[in-house]
């Protein structure tokens, strides 16, 4: 492509929290859901207070909400759904995030001015669906994750010059259903991952049991854990920015919303600087390749590989575990930062005590390192340790620090 344009950012915000932190480490966009018609019904999501604080936060620093609706609607989830899309027109969400052809049909009625993007769940795989969904309106297809790159770029081809914008997923979890459109969790547990309540059973250890042998658990792996047989690795392409660029993606979107603000703030981070880089000069983002990917991967993760995107026939399934890569522990967020003390307030997530070593991680600058000394309790006295979940505690630290700011450190 010539002179592409500079793709959007777009992160999870399960909360507000979340969103701050993305709109503050580098999003151009974030994605959101009220308490209501969200497909992850088991992070806080957003109150209509909330969602009105966090459209008005993400604008003020120039970046854009968008709430999603996407849910596979029953009769009963209408209620209320005219007066809820009119009450997210008049705080200037920027677009819905729908799936449901009824969903999609009231909300044109209820906001006809508001942009609509097609969920990754109407499983847009082809240009003409693509296209269909564009004469009705809409303004963005979400496109599936089982696409390639090829794929996509024959989608922008066939969509060029009518105003139909491209996202694509470029990092996090995987799903083992088609688009997410599993059935699994609602058979087995009653949960509905349709309609956010996904008990994540591909992520659940398996073992082969005979009928006549009810009490017998075969193992299917030789180790004789059980086998993890459907659990997917999770996705990562800071590697192949160009090439995301040149399929004519507009939009870079990030999995997440349960994720930690950790999880947000380091991989918002990566991909806002691999993006800025590559854009500024070429061979500087090939040259910082290995650093962006480790970056992107500082809080937990699974293995890491490029999805379906590649084409490459990569092996996309993880058969002998399911936890997580834990190279670092989430230990707080700053909550405020006074330059004439050099004092830092932060809410503990996790354990920590003097003399421990310590990163940060900044919006406003690179990270740094540093010794803690002396903790104190918000009533200024000294303690031995923070202990206690969501505990406020103050220190020194040695550089300047904002609000939102993690701290982590490294697990030996």
């Amino acid at each position: 492509m010539n002179n592409p344009d500079k793709p959007e950012l777009l992160a999870p915000a399960g909360d507000l929290e979340k969103l701050k932190t993305a709109v503050l480490f580098g999003a151009d966009a974030v994605y959101a859901a009220g308490k209501n018609l969200g497909l992850r019904a088991n992070t806080k999501n957003f109150g209509p207070e909330e969602l009105v604080e966090g459209v008005a936060f993400a604008h003020g620093r120039g970046a854009k909400v968008y709430v999603a609706a996407n849910i596979f609607a029953g009769n009963a989830d209408f209620d209320g759904m005219e007066e809820y899309f009119r009450f997210l027109g008049d705080i200037g969400v920027d677009a819905l995030i729908i799936s449901d052809p009824g969903i999609f049909d009231t909300a044109r009625k209820a906001v006809p001015a508001m942009p609509i993007h097609i969920s990754t769940q109407q499983n847009n795989t082809n240009s003409r669906s693509a296209l269909f969904w564009r004469r009705l309106g809409a303004k963005r297809a979400v496109l599936a994750r089982e696409l390639s790159l090829g794929e996509i770029r024959e989608i922008h081809d066939a969509s060029s010059g009518t105003g139909l914008e491209l996202e694509t997923f470029v990092h996090g979890a995987m799903c083992i259903a088609y688009s997410g459109r599993c059935l699994l969790s609602h058979y087995m547990t009653g949960r509905d991952a349709n309609r956010g309540e996904c008990a994540h059973p591909c992520r659940y250890e398996y073992s082969l049991v005979e009928k006549l042998r009810p009490d017998e658990a075969f193992p299917i792996e030789e180790d004789g854990r059980g086998a993890y047989i459907m659990n997917s690795k999770d996705l990562c392409m800071i590697r192949h920015i160009p090439e995301l660029i040149n399929a004519g993606i507009a939009s870079f979107k990030i999995e997440g919303r349960v994720k930690t603000p950790f999880y947000v703030a380091s991989v918002v981070k990566a991909y806002r600087e691999a993006i800025d880089d590559y854009f500024a000069a070429p061979e500087l983002y090939e040259s910082k390749l290995d650093y962006y990917t480790e970056r992107a991967n500082i809080a937990s993760h699974r293995e890491i590989s490029t999805g379906f995107l590649m084409g490459d026939g990569s092996p996309l399934q993880v058969y002998d575990d399911c936890s997580y890569i834990r190279m670092h522990n989430f230990l707080g967020i700053v909550r405020s930062f006074d330059r004439e003390s050099g004092t830092a307030e932060i809410e503990q997530k996790n354990r920590f005590a003097p003399g421990d070593t310590v990163e940060f991680l900044r919006s406003g600058g690179q990270g740094f390192s540093q010794r803690i000394g002396a903790i104190y309790g918000p009533d200024g006295e000294e303690l031995a340790e923070a202990n206690r979940p969501r505990q406020t505690v103050v220190m020194k630290v040695t550089e300047t620090l904002c609000e939102f700011d993690i701290m982590y450190k490294r697990i030996p």
